[in-house]
């Protein structure tokens, strides 16, 4: 019987990781030179990967022969030559195969089968990358100054998260990230290239810390260990120490947030130079929402029985404190919402988001109930559910093309309110259910030849639809009666 090989978390010394690591980030920094920022992938797909396969099986070329080593080497060779010719949607996939068969080869004397390339693939490239965080715990517990840092990991990881995001969403936080010349220091340095090295580092973890295992006919559960490793890593890096110094840390950051909200966009003080009313309210409408998500997640994953029952009594203070503060949040995006349709008018999207923001108050709420009751998760999961389902029944009752069109004529330009002009096309794309508003716009710009032509098309739809009883409806029924109360003038 053909026997194959897979990653195991068999423990390592901790000190002999650390040229690892090393080493691993110098090959994530070839690949942010060699990959990122959408440049043409042509021989840079090669050459990097060239450099991961070498690299990984010289780290480990103790466990090899020299005939695994031959055959690891042809394949290597014939892999890249694929994407040398071109790199596609084709060429990639087989060379990809065929590198990881070529490290499987060289590293693991089990290797060898049909299903090599395969197995290879699942083992590196899906399990192989969540073992980063584990060995990286187990790096950091090593000794007492690393397990201080370790407490302080999440804290400040999460803190500089929230912290991009705020001085993405408003304006003021990044002229003063400007003032300290950060603009100059790190000019490239974005969330996204952040995100490109950590998803790069945990890829190419698997090539440098190679640990395979042979898979036995005894039964047994693959995933329980991955679960063990799961509640372990939870368990060090969201103990109490670390809730309580997150809290904290994120109660200031989103109170200088709220602070500044409570000063220009609902006190209406000054805004410093250089920044306007409308990028102060429209940079943060959606963004904030992005931020509030992110700390419900972390309330929910940091705010375990276990944490809040046996931690420190600070927790649930600090908890309620910082989803107040973030149900603040989303009343000042609302708020923001509103400017926004304000100055650019009222869109189905705009809506949808108003619903969503009014959701993710609920949900910060419905997870301070959760806690001060001590629900279980499966009750915070049904809450939201019926939630959603009592929205999304509600919704189905509203006339959403006639509210859109009458708020968007009623705060127009033609009607003397500071909205933009009437959008005749999307009036008309709202169809019939926009006639009453059309009617409204027509007599506040009689000269408007386009609104005429619309009014008339949507008119004889609504009379086709009404016309047949396959297409009737009693919204469309209480739109006739209206428009038999109330015709169309003739706008000269």
């Amino acid at each position: 019987m053909t026997t194959s090989a897979e990653l195991t978390a068999v423990p390592a010394a901790a000190d002999s990781l650390w040229p690892k690591f090393a080493l691993a980030l110098g090959l994530v920094g070839l690949a942010d030179m060699l990959l990122y920022e959408g440049r043409p992938i042509g021989l840079s797909l090669p050459l990097f990967l060239a450099v991961l396969a070498a690299t990984g099986i010289l780290v480990n070329i103790a466990r090899s022969t020299p005939g695994r080593l031959a055959y690891a080497a042809l394949l290597i060779v014939a892999g890249l030559a694929a994407v040398v010719e071109e790199a596609n949607l084709l060429s990639f996939p087989i060379t990809l195969l065929m590198i990881l068969s070529a490290v499987a080869l060289a590293t693991d004397a089990s290797s060898r089968g049909l299903w090599l390339p395969l197995s290879a693939a699942g083992q590196l490239l899906v399990i192989g990358p969540l073992r980063l965080l584990p060995d990286t715990i187990m790096m950091l517990r090593a000794n007492v100054l690393m397990r201080a840092l370790l407490i302080w990991s999440v804290p400040v990881a999460l803190g500089c998260l929230f912290t991009a995001l705020f001085a993405t969403a408003n304006p003021v936080i990044a002229q003063w990230f400007d003032v300290f010349g950060s603009a100059e220091r790190a000019p490239d340095l974005s969330i996204g290239r952040v995100v490109f090295w950590f998803v790069a580092l945990s890829m190419i973890w698997p090539f440098i810390h190679l640990r395979w295992r042979q898979r036995t006919t005894t039964p047994g559960h693959p995933l329980e260990h991955e679960a063990d490793q799961s509640e372990s890593l939870l368990a060090a890096l969201l103990g109490p120490a670390t809730v309580v110094r997150s809290l904290i840390l994120f109660n200031i950051l989103f109170a200088i947030q709220t602070a500044l909200d409570g000063v220009y966009l609902w006190g209406h003080a000054a805004l410093p130079s250089g920044v306007t009313y409308a990028a102060y309210a429209h940079r943060g409408a959606y963004l904030l929402i992005v931020t509030a998500l992110l700390a419900a997640a972390f309330v929910i994953v940091a705010a375990r029985s276990e944490i809040t029952a046996t931690g420190s009594p600070l927790i649930r203070p600090l908890i309620y404190l910082w989803v107040a503060q973030n149900v603040v949040l989303v009343v000042s995006s609302i708020q923001r919402l509103h400017m926004y349709v304000e100055t650019y008018a009222l869109t189905y999207w705009r809506i949808a988001a108003l619903i969503w923001m009014i959701l993710v108050a609920v949900g910060l709420i419905l997870i301070v109930l959760r806690i001060a009751l001590n629900k279980p998760g499966a009750w915070l999961i049904r809450m939201n559910l019926l939630v959603l389902s009592l929205t999304l029944y509600g919704c189905a009752f509203i006339n959403l093309d006639a509210a859109i069109a009458d708020y968007n004529v009623s705060h127009s330009r033609e009607a003397g309110q500071s909205g933009p002009s009437i959008d005749s096309a999307y009036l008309a794309w709202l169809g019939p259910q926009a006639l009453p508003a059309i009617d409204r716009a027509m007599r506040l710009s009689p000269s408007n030849q386009q609104l005429l032509s619309d009014r008339d098309r949507l008119l004889l739809l609504q009379q086709s639809q009404m016309a047949a009883w396959r297409s009737w409806s009693f919204r469309g029924w209480r739109l006739q009666r209206h428009l038999a109360k109330h015709p169309p003038q003739d706008p000269s």
